[in-house]
């Protein structure tokens, strides 16, 4: 067996790339809905940070992008230790199998835009703002402090303010649509005592709260006794994979 691949190793490699480059001109040509319908795949979720997807079965090949933390990919094969695979720009290469994770089917790709739990206040929140939540309320519980609710209305002020961040390309407290996190509570007639605000930019939910627990400022807000309500929101981003707002008010 091992005599017949090295003798065919050639064959081998040019049947890979012939088929690499009929996936992605099938893609190119017909978009993904046509090529969900006519080509058997699987999904993986990628369980690294800034995985290389590469042209060819091995890290002598060239990188074609980078993928994050979480992010899902379909998988058409397998080339020795090497998935051939395509991610949501419609890109297709190879990346190593011990950094991608299959998932069990379509939907659990799908759990970071559906709405899938509802907390005690009927507040709906999307996987990545309940595993938020979770963590943070857990760093509460370590230091003696009570839960934080979500608020409705301050829910969706802290998504009006994640789009805003992800569709206007900018990085501040001070959003040139809305103005100060103070003016959009105003304007949404959200009252309080005291109120604060953290953003983040991140491949993943736990390395943001790490950001913001080893920051004073936001480490101060999320350990506050201060405040009771919360809102959070977490959206897609191009420049740094998820853009996250969370906001804090006392009542």
């Amino acid at each position: 067996m091992k005599n017949f691949i090295f003798k065919n190793k050639l064959i081998i490699i040019l049947c890979t790339i012939i088929l690499i480059l009929l996936i992605s001109l099938f893609t190119r040509t017909f978009g993904m809905e046509d090529y969900d319908e006519n080509i058997e795949y699987s999904l993986g979720i990628v369980n690294t940070d800034y995985l290389n997807m590469r042209t060819g079965s091995g890290i002598n090949f060239d990188p074609i992008t980078v993928l994050n933390r979480n992010e899902y990919v379909r998988i058409f094969g397998k080339i020795g230790d090497w998935y051939i695979v395509q991610n949501e720009k419609n890109q297709v290469g190879t990346v190593h199998s011990k950094y991608l994770t299959p998932a069990e089917n379509e939907k659990a790709a799908t759990t970071n835009t559906e709405i899938i739990e509802e907390n005690t206040n009927n507040v709906e929140l999307t996987a990545d703002e309940s595993e938020l939540l979770s963590l943070i309320n857990d760093e509460r519980t370590k230091n003696n402090l009570p839960n934080l609710q979500v608020d409705k209305d301050l829910q969706n002020v802290a998504r009006l303010k994640a789009k805003d961040l992800a569709e206007n390309s900018y990085f501040s407290h001070i959003s040139p649509t809305y103005g100060t996190p103070f003016e959009m509570l105003k304007n949404n007639n959200i009252t309080y005592k005291t109120a604060s605000e953290n953003i983040a930019g991140n491949s993943s939910i736990k390395s943001a709260l790490e950001s913001w627990m080893n920051s004073e400022s936001h480490k101060s807000n999320i350990l506050s006794n201060n405040y009771n309500y919360t809102g959070i929101a977490v959206v897609d981003s191009i420049a740094y994979g998820k853009i996250i707002v969370q906001f804090f008010i006392g009542r």
